[in-house]
C-alpha cells in the first residue's frame, strides 16, 4: 500500500532491532479501518520506515500518545503477554470538564464495571449487573480557576475499551473534546479529544533492561 507523501510519516520516541515506541498524532487511526478512506494508520506509516514492524496495542484513533510496536514475532508474543499480565505501566494526561480533586499528589480510584453498549455500539456503559470490573486511578495535577477545568493524569489497572472516556464521564467530569461521551459543554471546549498517552514502562523482552518513555502533552 502507498501513502501520500504528507502522510507516510510517523516519529519514534525510541527504536532498536527488537521494538518501537512511535509518537501517535490524535486523529490517527492505528491499524487500517473498513474502507479506502481509512487505510492511513500507524501501522501503516510504521511499516513504510519500519517493514517489519507489528502492532501489540492501540490507542483510541481520538488519542494521542505512545505506542508501542514489535520488530519481530517474538517479541510481539511477549510483548502481548506482558500487557495481558500488567506487567506494562501506562500513565495518561487529560483536561476534564469542572473542578475536581485535591492538588496535593493524592490517587484515587473509579472502580466502576463496564459493559458494551450494544444499542449504541462502539460506546461502552456502566453496567453494575453484566460489566466487567474496571478500574482506573486518577489523581488532579492542576485546576484552571477561568475555564473550570482541571489537568488530571490517569492510570488505568485494568484495559476495557474506552474506560478512562467513560469512567471519567461517569463521575461527572467528562474529557474535553469527547464527542463520544461529554456533553455539548465539554465536547466545544477543545478541538480534539483532550487525552494523551503520555507515560509507557516495561521491562525490555530481549535484554531484560527497564525501559520508560515520556511524551508531555501540549494541550
Amino acid at each position: 500500500m502507498s501513502l501520500p507523501a504528507c502522510a507516510a510519516t510517523v516519529d519514534a520516541a525510541y527504536e532498536d532491532a527488537d521494538l518501537l515506541v512511535l509518537q501517535k498524532p490524535s486523529g490517527l487511526l492505528c491499524v487500517p479501518g473498513r474502507g479506502p478512506d481509512k487505510q492511513d494508520c500507524l501501522s501503516a506509516r510504521a511499516q513504510q520506515r519500519w517493514p517489519d514492524a507489528l502492532v501489540v496495542h492501540r490507542l483510541d484513533q481520538a488519542t494521542s500518545g505512545l505506542v508501542l510496536m514489535a520488530r519481530h514475532i517474538d517479541v510481539q508474543r511477549r510483548l502481548g503477554h506482558a500487557f495481558a499480565e500488567r506487567q506494562v505501566h501506562k500513565r495518561y494526561q487529560a483536561v476534564v470538564q469542572g473542578l475536581v480533586g485535591a492538588l496535593d499528589n493524592t490517587w484515587n480510584d473509579i472502580d466502576l464495571p463496564i459493559a458494551a453498549d450494544w444499542e449504541r455500539r462502539p460506546l461502552r456503559v456502566i453496567d453494575h449487573t453484566l460489566g466487567k470490573p474496571s478500574l482506573t486511578r486518577w489523581r488532579a495535577v492542576a485546576h484552571d480557576l477561568v475555564a473550570q477545568t482541571t489537568r488530571v493524569e490517569l492510570e488505568p489497572v485494568t484495559g476495557r475499551t474506552h474506560q478512562l472516556r467513560v469512567h471519567l464521564a461517569a463521575i461527572g467530569h467528562p474529557i474535553l473534546g469527547d464527542a463520544l461521551y461529554a456533553d455539548a459543554a465539554a465536547q466545544t471546549k477543545a478541538p480534539r479529544l483532550l487525552l494523551h498517552a503520555s507515560h509507557l514502562a516495561f521491562t525490555h523482552p530481549v535484554t531484560g533492561v527497564p525501559v520508560a518513555m515520556e511524551w508531555v502533552a501540549v494541550f
